[in-house]
């Protein structure tokens, strides 16, 4: 079965780790280091995109609504929606407080800053 853009519905996880994000403008951002899942609903929280740093020194991670994701086959990576400027300004986490209250103020900062719909 496949989704209305054409891509199916269920992909590994290891597929999607380490797969190039894209802004709106083709310009790569970063990768996605980690997804987020939540185990009592069998659902998706959110996607751990790295940002920045050098060999892992300096690296944010932002919590980007799973569903912003929409995988671009020319251009060999996701595409999220939002501009430099808002990718840029938007919060930024360390490892440790992604999992913190089991992400769910992750996931409820990441969809308001990001004015995505809540599909929970």
């Amino acid at each position: 079965m496949t989704t209305h853009t054409g891509h199916t519905q269920a992909i590994p996880a290891s597929r999607v780790i380490g797969t190039t994000v894209y802004n709106t403008g083709g310009k790569n951002i970063g990768t996605i280091q980690d997804v987020m899942l939540d185990k009592t609903s069998n659902g998706i929280l959110f996607a751990v995109i790295g940002f920045g740093g050098f060999l892992g020194i300096g690296e944010k991670y932002h919590a980007i609504p799973w569903s912003a994701l929409d995988y671009q086959r020319s251009q060999g990576g996701y595409v999220v929606p939002f501009s430099k400027e808002q990718l840029e300004a938007a919060p930024a986490y360390s490892i440790n407080e992604l999992t913190e209250d089991d992400g769910q103020k992750l996931r409820t900062e990441s969809y308001e800053y990001y004015k995505v719909q809540p599909d929970w």
